[in-house]
């Protein structure tokens, strides 16, 4: 049985990871500022089982954890799906029989990710709305200023008018009236160029709009895939089965048979553009109104026991953060294919996943952080991220005071900050034009003679080990601890394996990978060629 959001809901509540909320709730303002509070404290998934003015119950917050998070892409522990990202990027051609036959084996495993069309109506039309309200449904207005209700966590279908390669991606969707939504499609994203295409062939654009249903389509159509690669092919691979489709009721689309609701429609692209927003967005600021098109209602269906997901965004940390993190452990064996010398990426919550990138790597010759800057953005969505930091392989880049730290150590700003201009994120308030603006980089790796330092680059300064395995033992009768407080009582092991260069104890979030257990951290010393 493929997991859905009601049984990802009802584990979570056996987890003690949900709060039903019984009493009736405003959907406009109060649903968010409750859920806003219980995500800046850390709190539980929210079940709203009374929404005003709407029949069906409000989710909220499902994936705001490191925890949930796992549990909605069905592992214990994201490095599970890194893992076996790069087992498979990394396969070697089989050299014996028995590799033949393992190679074989696995194939077989990878045909079965493929999505599947079922024959007849799936649960997500097991009623059909008549007539088509968008009222019906609990969507929320989320913050004072914001332009309407929106829709949150949509998945909308299109496919490539000339190719007929599906996409499906999250683009917040406006309500202008029962039967027409704005469809917030930027001019970098897929839906984007689907839309032009069809306007150059003088077509309309089918769109199916999916909501809820197995939690992990959620996360696939925020993942950065490279273009033409179908979400739901990583779907099937990180769920390891195949996605059950249905084909829609008004259009020739195709959606996932287990999803809550879905509202079919299109797009003209000879109408008129809507001036949607403002929205307060995942920045943390408002993006203001913008001409986007409108998004026509044919049809709404949903399950009979439909839960209607949503979220909101804002000032960080929301729950969309741990959506974020999940794609920045996920997609880093990718990376590393492509540039094998990044050994760790962390992307700030507090820069919202395209202000900021902090990456450790082997610096292998001269300039070598500069060339990690300039392919960096050249490639897919990371291309707008307007700060790269790059730190050396010893560098904790999860830990922000040690980057901050090291960094501010480490450079000299006129020598190793470059500035370059290019795209940026349409919700960036702050570039001098929508879409485009400067970029900074700065190379906070230790210095080379090829780079022109001359002078000697200085050790760290730490405790030899003889010394701190000798603290270690003593530690306990010393009678330090008790003086401590509990967040910090677990530190009794300062120095040890697992420790950072300030002798701090290490705690990586769930799914970091430990640097220092990687073959290409071998320790080394001076300043020979910038190795420790």
């Amino acid at each position: 049985m493929r997991p859905s959001l009601r049984t990802h809901l009802e584990r979570l509540e056996a987890l003690g990871e949900l709060c039903r909320i019984a009493q009736p709730v405003e959907r406009d303002l109060v649903i968010a500022e409750i859920a806003d509070r219980t995500m800046k404290l850390g709190g539980p998934a929210l079940l709203f089982e009374h929404v005003e003015g709407s029949e069906f119950p409000l989710a909220i917050n499902v994936f705001g954890s490191v925890r949930r998070m796992a549990l909605a892409l069905g592992v214990e522990d994201l490095q599970e799906h890194a893992r076996a990202i790069e087992k498979l990027v990394k396969q070697q051609p089989p050299r014996g029989l028995w590799d033949k036959i393992r190679a074989v084996t696995e194939l077989a495993e990878l045909r079965k990710i493929f999505p599947r069309q079922r024959n007849g109506r799936g649960e997500c039309q097991e009623v059909v709305m008549d007539p088509p309200d968008l009222a019906r449904l609990p969507i929320m207005k989320c913050w004072p200023y914001d332009g309407g209700r929106f829709i949150c966590l949509p998945l909308v279908f299109t496919r490539d008018p000339e190719t007929g390669i599906r996409n499906v991606g999250m683009y917040r969707m406006q309500v202008i009236d029962g039967q027409t939504t704005g469809m917030h499609w930027q001019a970098h994203k897929t839906g984007q160029r689907h839309y032009r295409a069809a306007k150059q062939r003088g077509d309309i654009v089918p769109v199916a709009v999916a909501l809820g249903g197995d939690p992990i389509y959620t996360y696939c159509a925020t993942a950065p895939l490279p273009p033409n690669v179908d979400e739901l092919l990583l779907a099937g691979f990180l769920r390891k089965q195949p996605v059950e489709l249905v084909r829609c009721l008004t259009n020739d689309l195709e959606v996932p048979a287990d999803a809550d609701f879905v509202i079919e429609g299109y797009v003209d692209p000879r109408e008129p553009l809507f001036k949607e927003g403002p929205f307060g967005d995942h920045t943390g600021y408002y993006s203001l109104e913008e001409d986007y098109p409108r998004f026509h209602v044919t049809a709404i269906t949903h399950r009979h026991d439909a839960v209607y997901p949503s979220t909101i965004v804002g000032p960080p940390p929301m729950e969309d953060a741990y959506l974020g993190k999940a794609t920045e452990r996920i997609f880093l064996p990718l990376l590393r294919l492509v540039f094998p010398e990044i050994i760790d990426m962390n992307l700030p919550v507090e820069g919202v996943f395209h202000n900021m990138a902090i990456l450790a790597i082997k610096k292998d010759y001269p300039h070598h952080a500069r060339k990690i800057m300039s392919s960096l953005w050249g490639m897919g969505q990371i291309m707008f991220t307007k700060v790269i930091v790059v730190c050396d392989e010893d560098v904790d880049v999860q830990d922000l005071g040690e980057v901050s730290w090291r960094v501010l150590n480490n450079i000299d700003p006129q020598r190793d900050i470059m500035f370059t201009e290019g795209p940026i994120d349409v919700l960036d308030h702050a570039s001098r034009m929508l879409g485009f603006g400067s970029k900074m980089g700065v190379d906070a790796t230790r210095k080379w003679p090829e780079e022109g330092f001359t002078r000697r680059w200085p050790e760290l300064v730490r405790m030899d080990d003889a010394t701190r395995d000798k603290v270690d033992t003593m530690w306990g009768r010393l009678g330090i601890e008790r003086y401590l407080s509990p967040g910090h009582r677990h530190r009794a092991g300062w120095g040890g394996p697992d420790t950072d260069v300030l002798g701090r104890t290490r705690i990586p979030a769930s799914g970091i990978p430990d640097r220092a257990a990687h073959p290409d951290n071998e320790p080394a010393h001076g300043n020979d060629r910038g190795h420790r």
